[in-house]
C-alpha cells in the first residue's frame, strides 16, 4: 500500500518538475532581452508559475482524465517562447514573421486542414497587432502570445476536435473500445501474432483453417442489427473468412496520392504495417490473406484473431489487424487493433443492417464507443494513454449482388473522402477429397 502511494506521488510529481523546467526556460527567453540578471529572475518566475499551474491542474485531475485545456495552453505557450527567442536571435525576424511561423506551427499540430490554413494567417494578424503598438516586442513574447491566442480561438471556433486527448494512464479493461496490442519492436510484419503468442503464452496456429474474423455474427446484435436478417453468405464470410479469397481494386482520390506515397515510403514500409496497394497493378502481384490465432493452452476457444494480408510474391505486409468483438449498452461492436511500436491504432465499428441482408460496420456514429483511437502502452504498468482521432472515419459495407459477395471499404479524413477499396469475394476451390 505504501509503495503504491509513493508511486502515485512520483507520478504526480514528475509532470510538475517537468513543467518547472519548461517554465524556467520560457521565463529566461521572455526576459532575456533585458540582460542576464533579469533573465535569471524570469527563469525562476517562469519555473514557479508553470509548476504551480501544473500542480493545480494535476490536483483537480480525476483518475484517467487528461490535464484541463487551460493547463495545456499554458504549457504550449511556454514551449514556443524559447523557440521564438531563437528565431528572433538568429534571423532578426519581426513580430509578423514570428507570429505567422508560430501560428503555422499551431495549425500543423491541430492537423485539421482548416487549422493548417488558418494558423499562419491568424499568427500574422496577432504579430501585426503587436507591432502596431509602436514599441519593440521580443520574439519570445510574440511567439507565446500568438500560441495562447491561437489555442484559445481554435478551442472556441473548432469545438469538434479532430484529434483530442481522451485518457491518461488508465487500465486497458476500462477502455473496451481500444485493442491494446502493441508491437515490441519497430517492425510489425506478418510474424506479429507468432511473436505475440511468445509473449502471452498459449497455443499459436499459423494460417488457421476454417476460422473467421469474428466467432459469431450473433455477438453483434443490437438495435441496428438483427443477425437473423443477415444473408447466409455474408454471415459465412465473417465467421469463416478463410474459406474466401478477396480481389482488391483500390480507388485513391488524386489529392491524397502524393502524401500517401511519401507516407508509404517513410512510414508504412519500414514499419511493416498499413501498406495499402496504390493501384490495381500492385494487387496483380497477388495478395495472400490468412488468419493466425492464439488459444489458451487448456482450451480450443480462439482468444486472439490476427488477420494478416501481404503481397504473395514477397510476403511484404499490407496490414496486420487484431479482430475483437465486445458488447456495451446492449450493442455489439467490432474493434480492430493495428499494432504499432509500443502503441496501437484501433478502429471500433458499429454494426448496422444493410437492405438485402448485407452488413455495414461504421465508425460514423453519435454513440460514445465507435471511432478511432491511438493508444500508447506503458511497458512497465500496461496502462494506456489514448488519443481520440475523430477526424478519421471509415465504413465497411459487405453485401451480395447478383449472387456474388462484394464489399466496399471507404475512408475519409476531416470529412474528405480519400480512399475506397472495392472487393470481390470468391469462395476458395474445394480441396481434394481425403
Amino acid at each position: 500500500m505504501a509503495a503504491n502511494e509513493r508511486s502515485a506521488q512520483t507520478d504526480r510529481g514528475l509532470p510538475v518538475i517537468t513543467a518547472g523546467v519548461i517554465g524556467g526556460i520560457a521565463g529566461a527567453a521572455l526576459a532575456g532581452h533585458r540582460g542576464a540578471r533579469t533573465a535569471g529572475a524570469g527563469a525562476v518566475t517562469g519555473a514557479v508559475a508553470l509548476a504551480a499551474c501544473e500542480a493545480v491542474a494535476r490536483a483537480r485531475q480525476r483518475p484517467g482524465e487528461i490535464p484541463p485545456l487551460w493547463a495545456r495552453i499554458a504549457t504550449s505557450a511556454a514551449l514556443v517562447a524559447p523557440l521564438g527567442w531563437a528565431v528572433g536571435r538568429v534571423t532578426g525576424a519581426g513580430p509578423v514573421a514570428v507570429g505567422a511561423g508560430t501560428g503555422a506551427l499551431g495549425g500543423l499540430l491541430g492537423i485539421r486542414p482548416q487549422k493548417v490554413l488558418l494558423g499562419p494567417l491568424f499568427g500574422a494578424a496577432v504579430g501585426w497587432g503587436l507591432a502596431a503598438r509602436g514599441r519593440p516586442v521580443p520574439a519570445a513574447a510574440t511567439a507565446a502570445v500568438t500560441m495562447t491566442a491561437y489555442r484559445v480561438a481554435s478551442a472556441l471556433v473548432f469545438r469538434d476536435a479532430q484529434v483530442s486527448p481522451l485518457a491518461e494512464q488508465v487500465r486497458a479493461e476500462d477502455l473496451p473500445f481500444v485493442v491494446p496490442r502493441e508491437s515490441q519492436s519497430r517492425y510489425v510484419g506478418t510474424g506479429y501474432v507468432r511473436e505475440l503468442a511468445g509473449v502471452l503464452g498459449g497455443r499459436y496456429v499459423a494460417d488457421a483453417p476454417d476460422v473467421g474474423i469474428v466467432a459469431s455474427v450473433s455477438e453483434l446484435a443490437g438495435p441496428d442489427l438483427d443477425p437473423a436478417g443477415i444473408d447466409p453468405q455474408v454471415r459465412e464470410f465473417y465467421e469463416h473468412t478463410t474459406r474466401f479469397t478477396l480481389d482488391i481494386v483500390p480507388q485513391w482520390r488524386l489529392w491524397v496520392r502524393p502524401g500517401y506515397l511519401l507516407y508509404r515510403a517513410v512510414v508504412a514500409r519500414p514499419l511493416g504495417q498499413a501498406n495499402v496497394p496504390m493501384n490495381q497493378r500492385e494487387t496483380q502481384r497477388g495478395i495472400r490473406s490468412r488468419i493466425d490465432t492464439i488459444s489458451p493452452a487448456d482450451s480450443d476457444v480462439v482468444a486472439i484473431r490476427g488477420w494478416l494480408r501481404s503481397f504473395a510474391d514477397t510476403d511484404e505486409p499490407i496490414y496486420v489487424g487484431i479482430y475483437t468483438t465486445y458488447r456495451h449498452g446492449g450493442r455489439g461492436y467490432v474493434s480492430v487493433g493495428f499494432p504499432l511500436p509500443q502503441a496501437s491504432f484501433t478502429a471500433t465499428l458499429l454494426p448496422r443492417a444493410r437492405p438485402g441482408g448485407g452488413l455495414v460496420l461504421t465508425s460514423r456514429s453519435d454513440l460514445d464507443q465507435p471511432g478511432h483511437y491511438l493508444a500508447h502502452t506503458d511497458p512497465a504498468t500496461r496502462e494506456l494513454t489514448v488519443l481520440a482521432v475523430r477526424g478519421f472515419a471509415e465504413q465497411l459495407d459487405v453485401y451480395v449482388q447478383d449472387g456474388q459477395l462484394r464489399a466496399e471499404h471507404a475512408f475519409s479524413v476531416f470529412g474528405l473522402p480519400f480512399l475506397i477499396l472495392h472487393y470481390r469475394i470468391h469462395r476458395k476451390p474445394a480441396g481434394p477429397a481425403a
